[in-house]
């Protein structure tokens, strides 16, 4: 670390020049560009990013097809650094610090961050929208003197970057961050959404639809929770074998069966399943994941995010017969006060990371990680800043 804390020193209340990969347009291949970093104003932070992941979502919005396009921009929201310096006000990180920067926060003050039952931030919620930072209306990044939009207050496809503390998770600096860095985003949303909205039983059966990053992330909360069937539920059959490694014991195709899936897993589990989790934002794969459950005892949570236009429709009796509907949001995780707990469970070898990693790229051949994510190939592609 001797020399990075000699960097520290040099770079602290300076503007930092370093390699971002910049989106100019949407759709368009990242390009990587020297961009400037500005310090830290008061209670945020900047971040030496060491590792990245490439999520969905950064995908979703660098396609710019149904939102408000915000360009150009720096997108990148799962990942793991050190901090390099703090603004003021800043007093529970200092440089040195390992970190996962967050896509929503946790201010401590407002009042979801002071109920239990919440971890939807006032102050510091997922703003999709936004491209500069909360205190002043303005991006810390520029090229040429040009402002770069920020993406979800973390943008950690740079080698530097700027975000409010209070998204940002102090962790073990034992963690290995080329791990950890995933458990940022689509993991912990997943795994939060079994094991703290769902709460499985032990002994319990639990229908998975969809088995990207974010449904294995469930299957795994399932797994750890004890369940006894595991059912996966996708239009893609080439993730099943897959599947089995995160506990998922059997799987369903519905482009395989005449009746609808739900009837299918009722037949299949005498009734219904005890808990569902539908992990794609697909309207009917919604309805289906409601529909699929138990009654009198049977649990759905919604995880996936749904078009704008979407509209859930069901017979009133499904709930007049108890079953029970939830959502859920980042896995209901509090991102600073939970996450490290979450990391622990990774040091301990209770939870594990490395089934997720499928490809890992240098930050100059990124563009490789959006063509691997179109293709549907692998869950999570690590991209080393280093290279």
């Amino acid at each position: 670390m001797a020399s990075t804390a000699g960097k520290v020193i040099k770079t602290v209340g300076k503007v930092i020049k370093c390699k971002a990969a910049v989106a100019w347009e949407a759709g368009k291949p990242l390009v990587i560009e020297e961009v400037e970093v500005a310090p830290p104003q008061a209670m945020e932070v900047r971040i030496k990013i060491l590792y990245t992941a490439l999520c969905h979502t950064d995908v979703f919005f660098w396609e710019a097809k149904g939102q408000n396009p915000v360009f150009p921009r720096i997108f990148g929201h799962e990942a793991g650094g050190i901090v390099e310096s703090v603004g003021e006000g800043v007093t529970e990180l200092a440089p040195g610090d390992h970190v996962l920067p967050v896509f929503t926060g946790e201010c401590k003050e407002c009042i979801h961050c002071k109920s239990k039952e919440s971890n939807m931030c006032d102050l510091l919620r997922i703003n999709t929208d936004r491209g500069v930072m909360i205190s002043d209306g303005q991006s810390r990044f520029s090229i040429n003197g040009k402002p770069i939009f920020h993406f979800v207050g973390t943008s950690t496809f740079s080698e530097y970057t700027v975000i409010h503390v209070g998204c940002i998770v102090k962790i073990s600096p034992e963690a290995p961050l080329d791990k950890v860095c995933i458990l940022s985003c689509g993991v912990s949303t997943g795994l939060g959404a079994t094991l703290n909205v769902a709460k499985p039983p032990k002994g319990s059966s639990v229908a998975i639809f969809g088995l990207g990053a974010v449904g294995l992330a469930a299957a795994e909360g399932a797994r750890l929770a004890g369940a006894s069937r595991i059912i996966g539920v996708d239009l893609n059959p080439n993730r099943f074998e897959l599947a089995r490694k995160f506990g998922c014991t059997e799987f369903v195709n519905p482009k395989d069966h005449t009746k609808p899936v739900q009837e299918v897993l009722a037949e299949m589990t005498n009734g219904g399943v005890d808990r569902s989790l539908e992990c794609t934002g697909n309207i009917n794969a919604m309805i289906q994941a409601f529909e699929c459950v138990h009654d009198g005892w049977g649990v759905a949570v919604l995880v996936g995010v749904p078009s704008k236009d979407a509209e859930f429709k069901t017979h009133p009796m499904n709930f007049l017969n108890e079953r029970t509907l939830k959502g859920t949001f980042f896995g209901n995780y509090k991102p600073r006060t939970d996450l490290p707990s979450v990391v622990e469970k990774y040091m301990t070898g209770e939870l594990e990371l490395e089934k997720f990693i499928t490809h890992s790229v240098s930050f100059s051949e990124i563009n490789t990680a959006f063509d691997l994510m179109h293709k549907g190939e692998g869950i999570r592609c690590i991209i080393r800043m280093d290279g």
